[in-house]
């Protein structure tokens, strides 16, 4: 009998199949008891008539366990009252494992019961969907980038110098010296664009924040594409195309999965170009006629954010930040030094920035001006300023967060559903 999945059951119509894989739910009715069954790829009910199979099968059914293991052996049919449209006529069952006491049951738990059980949450049918809108959002980041010829690098995680500033950083022992886990693969990337053009590095990031927000975690992941001899007006127009390919991508292969957590995908179809683009100084000119406590020169908070985004009906692009605000490699503005050439693009939908980018300083005796203005130690970065030394060339580049677009893509209230095993402030385990 040939082993299936579950997402493979509309080729095999009529035929006897094997499926593997844990209980989820089940009722009984006389005669008759209805599995639920999932096997990571979807879950369907199987039906067992007590005339089809053995009394050691049926009564297996009817005493097996949420979440214990089985291998279910019957004919895939057509049933249009069913989720899939699919049913199995069980003529065999057997068991692996039985669990007992399985501690995540049907009725409604705290998100901390829920968090320390996470390893066992996962297998719920709404955070499974979740991970898979998740692995389909990493691979359209992938082939979009592959497609358009960057060439994938990998930057290091142990770090000897700050990227986004020393306030947030993990530091660790490396032998006989300090390290850090690194904030962003940023100026590596760099690096890697000087050597191969157009590159980009995908791994996890640290930020120790100090934050309970619903947008931060202290791990998470970030793609970083760099390019040389791409301007700031280039580096807004691939930001915009990336965002619009890899969404429209997730929209076709995981609909069933955005059925399955209730997400309205509206507000996703309209993520179509061209996206609007405002300067900081109109951002700060709609926030104040909306009423809220900003000034120019602040940076811009989740609520602001929330409240500029809802000004428009898809993404917007926000450039041209106060010079202050952003980190030390930005560009300054040639027609205002007070202003960097940086870019964030803010989700609809109360979901801030997923995408943060800009052009980098290119001229040597600018970024040694702008370290000692960030109070950074030139001595660790002395590689990084040998790329301003030897051909040095204008470039641009982004990161975007796979967990804040996760959480965007299916409508959740917080991040720490968007990730397997998330690390808040508060939780180092599972």
């Amino acid at each position: 009998m040939p082993h299936i999945y579950i997402e493979e059951v509309a080729g095999h119509v009529g035929q006897q199949v094997t499926l593997k894989g844990w209980l989820y739910n089940a009722r009984y009715s006389g005669k008759l008891v209805f599995l639920q069954v999932r096997d990571g790829s979807g879950i369907i009910q199987c039906v067992l008539f007590k005339n089809d199979v053995s009394d050691q099968a049926f009564e297996l059914a009817r005493t097996l366990t949420q979440e214990s293991s089985c291998i279910v052996t019957g004919t895939v049919r057509e049933d249009k009252r069913s989720e899939l449209d699919y049913e199995i006529a069980v003529s065999d069952l057997a068991l692996v494992h039985m669990a007992v006491d399985y501690p995540i049951t049907p009725k409604e738990h705290g998100v901390a019961f829920l968090m320390e059980n996470r390893h066992l949450w996962l297998r719920s049918r709404r955070q499974a969907a979740i991970l898979r809108i998740r692995a389909s959002l990493i691979r359209a980041i992938r082939n979009y980038l592959d497609s358009h010829n960057f060439v994938l690098v990998d930057s290091p995680i142990f770090t000897p110098a700050a990227c986004e500033g020393t306030s947030t950083l993990f530091e660790t022992q490396y032998f006989d010296e300090k390290a850090y886990l690194t904030q962003s693969g940023q100026l590596y990337a760099e690096a890697s664009a000087m050597a191969l053009g157009k590159v980009y590095c995908f791994g996890p990031t640290f930020r120790a924040e100090k934050s309970k927000t619903r947008r931060h975690l202290t791990e998470f992941w970030m793609v970083e594409p760099e390019v040389a001899y791409l301007q700031f007006d280039g580096l807004m127009d691939l930001m915009e195309d990336f965002l619009c390919e890899i969404v429209a991508g997730v929209l076709a292969e995981r609909a069933s999965d955005f059925a399955v957590i209730e997400r309205d995908i509206t507000a996703l179809q309209r993520v179509v170009k061209p996206f609007p683009r405002i300067t900081y100084d109109e951002a700060i000119g709609i926030l104040t006629a909306k009423g809220q406590p900003v000034a120019w020169g602040d940076d811009f908070g989740g609520d602001d954010e929330t409240v500029l985004a809802n000004e428009f009906d898809r993404p917007v692009l926000v450039h041209r930040y106060p010079a202050a605000v952003k980190a030390f490699y930005m560009k300054r503005d040639a027609d205002n030094p007070k202003l960097a050439l940086g870019v964030d693009l803010l989700a609809p939908e109360g979901y801030g920035e997923i995408i943060g980018g800009g052009q980098r300083e290119d001229d040597l005796n600018e970024l040694l001006q702008r370290i000692d203005e960030h109070g950074l130690p030139r001595e660790p970065l002395e590689w990084y300023l040998d790329l301003r030394r030897y051909g040095s060339v204008p470039h641009s580049g982004y990161g975007l967060g796979v967990e804040r677009t996760v959480a965007w893509l299916c409508g959740l209230h917080h991040v720490r559903e968007t990730i397997p095993f998330p690390r808040l402030l508060d939780r180092l385990k599972p």
